[in-house]
């Protein structure tokens, strides 16, 4: 059980396939983000505080696709979606594509803190901002705006050019496929992410991605968009919050080819594109909410189930997509159970998790088993950790 004063922070580093080598970079962003965002919630910071916390740590972590370590556009620049939802008042804020924030995480958190003020006029606020626009209202709210090239890492920078290069040489040379060299390119994950629970018994969830590789200017992808990349909610009775729920969810394009019927490369959409169509965190976090009792494994197999089914119906052979997320369980006598868990359809995913019960990070590479021809379905991972003293 959590008493009062219980806080929790998980955050991911994003679901594909993580090589052993990635290891020794990997789990120490993820363990700092952690250490960060707990430090805040133990000195009474609020979860959102925490999530902000902790993904902006991950953001400017060269070694990560968010903030400064971002995947480049087709244009060479670095664009960025991220968003922020509180459990306690369905608050949402979010930017996408935004060029030239330092933390585009800060950005959609300045957007949610935003539409909390009444407009004098009565207009209804914005809860998404995007492009030059979305620059703008962060610097216009003190969030820390750079230059843009400022945000390219070298890491990013040297991949693009191997990968814009191996574009332009298979669409003249052969537009149905790419060289098999693509397999062994480094794979850097899509979409960071943080949950959190604060000493009052909130939840959180944020999401922070800088999208596709080669992708076009001005993309949008799940990070940026309501429901899809993160969510959180909460029931409560009688001034005491008894469930919650808090997720955030990563996507990837995986490139080892396109999807059937896609003319190039550019054609062919990341697994994000399908995760917002499936508004895949609403979708677990509601009925997990629902009024029906339900178990958190069977939901998140059957989220992903649909996800997969979706996304391999219009001609995507290995959709991926990872979950993190947080079940509030009402325990009784006023107090509430935690339970993390964690799924994915991709080979890995990255997560580290810190509590007031936990104080030291413990970074995970879950690896999910070859999977079967005889069972399909195994090409679901879903594993779950719970919190006790």
């Amino acid at each position: 059980m959590a008493d009062r004063g219980f806080c929790l922070v998980a955050v991911h580093g994003g679901a594909g396939y993580h090589a052993p080598g990635t290891e020794p970079d990997l789990k120490p962003a993820l363990r700092l983000a952690c250490r960060r965002s707990l430090e805040a919630l133990q000195a009474g910071s609020e979860a959102l505080d925490a999530v902000e916390r902790a993904i902006t740590v991950l953001e400017d972590d060269p070694c990560l696709n968010a903030g400064y370590g971002s995947n480049l556009t087709l244009d060479g620049a670095v664009e960025c979606d991220a968003s922020v939802m509180d459990g306690r008042t369905d608050d949402f804020g979010a930017v996408g594509a935004v060029a030239g924030v330092k933390n585009p995480v800060s950005a959609a958190r300045a957007v949610l803190n935003h539409a909390r003020v009444p407009d004098p006029l009565g207009r209804i606020p914005p809860s998404l901002l995007v492009s030059g626009g979305a620059q703008a209202f962060a610097r216009q709210n003190g969030v820390d705006c750079v230059p843009s090239e400022a945000l390219v890492c070298e890491r990013a920078l040297a991949e693009y050019n191997i990968w814009k290069e191996r574009l332009v040489s298979s669409n003249r040379t052969n537009p149905c496929s790419l060289p098999s060299e693509h397999r062994r390119l480094r794979d850097i994950q899509d979409t960071v992410g943080a949950i959190a629970w604060d000493s009052t018994g909130n939840l959180a969830a944020g999401v922070s991605s800088g999208g596709l590789l080669l992708k076009y200017p001005g993309r949008v992808g799940e990070a940026a968009v309501w429901g899809a990349g993160c969510w959180a909610q909460q029931h409560v009775a009688g001034g005491t919050s008894e469930r919650g729920v808090a997720c955030s969810v990563s996507g990837k394009w995986a490139p080892l080819g396109r999807p059937r019927g896609a003319r190039s490369d550019r054609d062919a959409p990341g697994s994000g594109e399908y995760i917002v169509r499936e508004l895949l965190a609403r979708s677990i976090c509601e009925e997990i909410m629902g009024p029906a009792e339900v178990d958190a494994h069977d939901v998140l197999f059957r989220a992903l189930s649909r996800f997969q089914k979706h996304a391999q119906g219009r001609g995507e052979e290995e959709p991926i997509a990872g979950v993190l997320l947080l079940v509030k369980e009402d325990g009784g006598e006023g107090k509430a159970h935690p339970r993390l868990w964690c799924a994915f359809t991709a080979h890995s995913m990255a997560i580290a998790y810190a509590s007031s019960l936990e104080l030291k990070p413990k970074a995970l590479l879950l690896r999910r088993p070859t999977p079967k021809k005889e069972y399909p379905e195994s090409q679901i991972y879903i594993t779950a950790l719970s919190f006790t003293r």
